[in-house]
């Protein structure tokens, strides 16, 4: 797939406007707002669920709730920028996979933000790549490529030739450089890595002493960064009672008969409020603002 085949399910399939009759027509679905694409999506589901699935209504029910929920992809694909841009679109791809099998298995009587349900599934697509096709390091495509071809000329010349072959002769099978050879040869190396049980050396000092031992622990709250870096904004938004709420709550860990009680509410009304707030805090995080 290529980035213009983000949408291949959705807008290649849309059919023409005066074929649609019971759902709003959305001339670009992609550039609906996150908020109006939450309510929008309801109702596109609710219609969904009732039409013949390879009719053209169905194409542009299913169509156009992938457009207009690909924000979740990019958000979802946010917490893995730091591979770099060259992965970065296999990301949004194969974030898109995991998407459009949210949406096919959604269900409006599940009583769950579809956003919510949505998340798991991308994410799942996502770290799935990486597993079945990550290097234990970074190497370039054209190394990676390279790799695989070396594989395969390996195999075939040492079944002909009856012994492994030589770079001279892996460089004339596949007509490039010898300095290309080995430069992929190396490369080749990083596709596996090392057990870091193995001993770190061969002095007596390190005798017992795995790699594992002298690499510092991983910081559990690093991964709280990202989450905070993106509530900061709707703290932000929340008014002076809601923020008193989640300060009580959270700051001074009073629980909820004790708030209502320094506010004159009662437990249920505290309990609702805070039900609420965390709700619209919730979905403001899963959806890129």
């Amino acid at each position: 797939m290529t980035a213009s085949t983000e949408q291949f399910a959705a807008a290649s399939l849309r059919p023409a406007r005066t074929e649609i009759t019971d759902l709003p027509w959305i001339e670009d679905a992609g550039k609906v707002a996150p908020s109006d694409a939450r309510e929008l999506s309801k109702l596109f589901f609710d219609r969904l669920q009732s039409l013949e699935e390879g009719t053209r209504e169905y194409s542009y029910a299913r169509g156009t709730l992938i457009e207009m929920n690909m924000s979740l992809v990019r958000f979802a694909a946010r917490r893995f920028r730091g591979r770099g841009p060259e992965e970065m679109e296999d990301i949004l791809q194969v974030g898109t996979v995991g998407l459009i099998k949210a949406i096919d298995r959604f269900d409006l009587s599940r009583e769950v933000e579809f956003t919510t349900f949505a998340v798991p599934y991308i994410v799942g697509e996502m770290k799935r790549f990486f597993r079945d096709t990550s290097w234990a390091v970074h190497v370039p495509r054209r190394l990676q490529e390279l790799r695989v071809e070396l594989a395969k000329a390996g195999d075939h010349l040492t079944a002909v030739l009856d012994t492994p072959p030589t770079v001279a002769e892996l460089a004339a099978y596949l007509e490039i450089s010898e300095e290309e050879v080995i430069e992929g040869l190396i490369a080749a190396n990083g596709y596996t890595a090392g057990s870091i049980d193995q001993p770190s050396g061969d002095s007596e000092e390190d005798e017992g002493r795995s790699y594992a031992d002298t690499i510092g622990a991983k910081d559990p709250a690093m991964e709280l960064v990202e989450d905070f870096h993106a509530l900061a904004p709707l703290l932000a938004e929340l008014t002076d009672r809601e923020r008193l709420l989640l300060q009580m709550r959270f700051g001074q860990e009073m629980t909820q008969a004790e708030i209502g009680a320094e506010l004159g509410y009662s437990q249920m009304h505290v309990s609702r409020l805070l039900n609420r707030l965390l709700a619209k805090l919730r979905t403001g995080m899963l959806t890129e603002r």
